[in-house]
């Protein structure tokens, strides 16, 4: 049986605050270099995921937080850069819990993530979360907003190597057990081999989808679908026009779906 959320039950009304962060030249290359970012491209997108996943993981850890952090389904992200950010900026980052949301399979929840340069909002994130197995979640219904049935085309292939999974919580701090070896992710996840990040299953989409110089406002979503295990090859595919992409990182074979995602470029 599910476990049933407490009617009473509430997300912990904490903001966590790293109030000066000095972007780092150096991991922000090493960082660029792990999700195949170029140079060029400037301060990758995703890149404040790295400032602001400190503070989730203080708040998923908090005395409040009802579930434990192991086992914790990433559903979806949501990113918007408002302004373009540079080696040496610094930045305040600001974190705090959302709504709950009803999922089919569990109790999903919000994360919110802001950065801010010189006290103007410069990047938002929105990642959802799942919880398995509990009965009667709270929440309005989680809803796909991704269901746009325009046909995709094949646009590149690109390597998941077996040791990015290790590679990636290096430069990034997660650690997540399935996603660092064979035996952790079987122990801890059920999983036959080490699957990939989905944040870094996103970014090596963006790094092939954006162009070749930084762009200063965008916003780009995506739902985490089946897992990209390690090692492995992927596919991209894509929908293209001047300002909207569509598209999704497939298997090798093009056939089954580790994310699908829409890029704006405003």
């Amino acid at each position: 049986m599910g476990r049933r959320v407490p009617r009473d039950a509430k997300l912990p009304g904490l903001q966590l605050v790293r109030p000066k962060v000095k972007l780092s030249e150096r991991h922000i290359a090493r960082y660029a270099q792990v999700c195949g970012f170029k140079p060029s491209q400037g301060v990758p997108p995703t890149y404040p995921h790295m400032l602001a996943f400190p503070l989730h993981m203080q708040l998923l850890t908090s005395d409040g937080f009802p579930y434990p952090v192991i086992g914790l389904v990433h559903l979806a992200n949501s990113i918007e850069q408002h302004q373009i950010l540079k080696p040496g900026d610094e930045v305040r980052v600001e974190v705090e819990f959302g709504d709950f949301v009803a999922h089919e399979k569990g109790q999903a929840f919000v994360l919110l993530s802001r950065i801010l340069r010189n006290g103007q909002l410069a990047w938002t994130s929105q990642s959802t979360y799942l919880r398995r197995g509990i009965s009667q979640p709270q929440g309005d219904p989680y809803i796909s907003a991704l269901h746009d049935p325009t046909p995709l085309s094949a646009q590149a292939e690109f390597a998941a190597p077996g040791n990015i999974g290790r590679r990636y919580a290096r430069v990034s701090g997660d650690y997540n057990p399935i996603h660092l070896s064979a035996l952790t992710a079987r122990v801890l996840g059920g999983f036959n081999r080490a699957i990939a990040h989905g944040m870094w299953t996103k970014a090596r989409a963006l790094a092939t989808l954006l162009p070749q110089q930084q762009v200063e406002h965008l916003a780009v979503e995506v739902e985490f679908k089946l897992p990209l295990f390690l090692p492995g090859k992927a596919s991209l595919w894509s929908s293209v026009n001047p300002t909207r992409t569509l598209f999704e990182v497939r298997d090798g074979k093009g056939t089954k779906p580790h994310l699908r995602g829409l890029l704006v470029r405003r």
